[in-house]
């Protein structure tokens, strides 16, 4: 028997360096796109793609013109707010807008920013959500919006949270940035970075609550990008957003989101309410509905129900107007590539990024969808390796385009690879 695992061992390398010298010969290519996609069309050119990750515009709006990367809409829904702006989540496209790069005091949707870097450092690893936080006398005499914390009382993240996305505490707010910024300033200065990451040009922060200060700024347009970031990259912050009321301390402090939509809008999952007196009244309105996410925001409206009126009849028009047509999620598999000269005869080409594109209501059977990749490839192939595009037009417009990529690495094939594989393979016949 010993002898007879030998020689199919020898048999093994003899076949492996006989491969070497002849071509290798890939599976047959196999297509596993969604079922409810519509066909995908391989039969095209690489001048059929224009390499355009945003939509186009005018291939879903009307009356529209590209100035300043927003559509002007000349206020067409008499908003009496000073500024506003409605985008879609996922590619941050705008629906409407008015005024939206005016520059105004933003109270406390401020803390949308605040929110984000606490977020961000969550899901780095610095901090976690059982970490004890102190409050500092600073933060304890924030005054507005508050938990009335104590100097020498600690909370965890989670309960900071809490607080800071349903009550919009300064004092917890403050108590944050000081741990994670070593100081306000540091924290501010971590703020003012991050809205340059974000293209917020408009935007200056002061502070990380929004009280009232000279030179803290932003406009209806950065507090959708900023919003758009926070939700996009860190969903997980609805759990906080979505909480009506709740409690901390034991029961002792009752909680009520300062965001009435929340209870009254379907589909709300946030986002920050913020008003003073110079400010007036804004918000950033986030809600979904059958897989259009939209982002509504309103700035120095004249009153609290201008301001949550008016963010709804922004939501209206987005999910009365539009729909957002899904043809694949991330990682699903396009199609399997037949793979020459490799260790694997084929890899799995998959989606970059979920595909899909918004559109106008009725509009959605004129869409095309079009596949540039090719039916085999040389190795060697890393994962994440582009492999191809699918892009989606309308009457020859393109409305969105995704990345195909490799799903798996594919080591190419030679003497120390084969020698390799072959020593794997006699390891395993050994043991059985």
């Amino acid at each position: 028997m010993h002898k007879l695992k030998l020689s199919i061992s020898f048999l093994l390398v003899i076949v492996f360096i006989i491969s070497l010298s002849l071509p290798c010969f890939a599976e047959e290519t196999t297509y596993v796109w969604s079922s409810e996609s519509s066909p995908v069309n391989s039969n095209i050119t690489e001048n059929n793609i224009q390499n355009n990750r945003n939509f186009n515009t005018d291939a879903i709006l009307t009356n529209s013109s590209e100035e300043d990367n927003s559509a002007n809409f000349n206020n067409s829904l008499n908003l009496e707010s000073a500024s506003a702006i409605l985008i879609e989540q996922s590619t941050g496209q705008v629906l409407y807008e008015h005024n939206c790069h005016e520059q105004l005091r933003p109270a406390s949707v401020t803390k949308v920013m605040s929110i984000l870097l606490i977020m961000e450092a969550l899901d780095n690893g610095k901090i976690s959500l059982s970490d004890s936080i102190p409050c500092s006398e600073t933060a304890a005499s924030m005054g507005g919006s508050q938990i009335w914390l104590d100097p020498r009382e600690t909370l965890t993240v989670d309960e900071m949270l809490k607080a800071i996305c349903v009550a919009s505490a300064n004092d917890c707010v403050v108590a944050m940035a000081e741990y994670l910024g070593g100081s306000e300033e540091g924290f501010v200065q971590m703020m003012n970075d991050k809205a340059k990451e974000l293209g917020m040009n408009d935007t200056t922060f002061k502070n990380c609550h929004g009280l009232d200060e000279d030179g803290h700024i932003t406009s209806s347009y950065d507090i959708a990008l900023m919003s758009r970031e926070l939700l996009a990259h860190h969903p997980q912050v609805t759990k906080y957003t979505t909480i009506w009321t709740d409690s901390l301390r034991d029961g002792k402090s009752e909680l009520t989101n300062t965001n009435k939509l929340i209870r009254s809008y379907k589909g709300a999952t946030g986002l920050k309410t913020g008003s003073t007196g110079l400010a007036l009244y804004n918000l950033s309105a986030s809600a979904t509905r059958d897989d259009l996410s939209l982002i509504a925001v309103i700035m120095k409206a004249p009153s609290t129900k201008v301001r949550f009126a008016e963010a709804q009849k922004l939501l209206d028009y987005g999910f009365n107007t539009f729909s957002f047509k899904q043809f694949g999620k991330k990682e699903e598999i396009v199609k399997t590539i037949n793979v020459t000269k490799g260790v694997r005869s084929s890899v799995d080409a998959i989606l970059a990024e979920t595909a899909g594109t918004l559109i106008e209501k009725g509009k959605d059977k004129n869409i095309e969808q079009n596949l540039i990749l090719e039916d085999n490839i040389s190795a060697p192939i890393s994962a994440g390796q582009k492999l191809g595009e699918v892009s989606f037009t309308i009457n020859g417009s393109t409305l969105s385009s995704v990345d195909i990529i490799a799903k798996n690495d594919v080591e190419k094939l030679n003497l120390f690879t084969m020698t390799k594989k072959v020593i794997y393979s006699w390891i395993d016949l050994l043991r059985t």
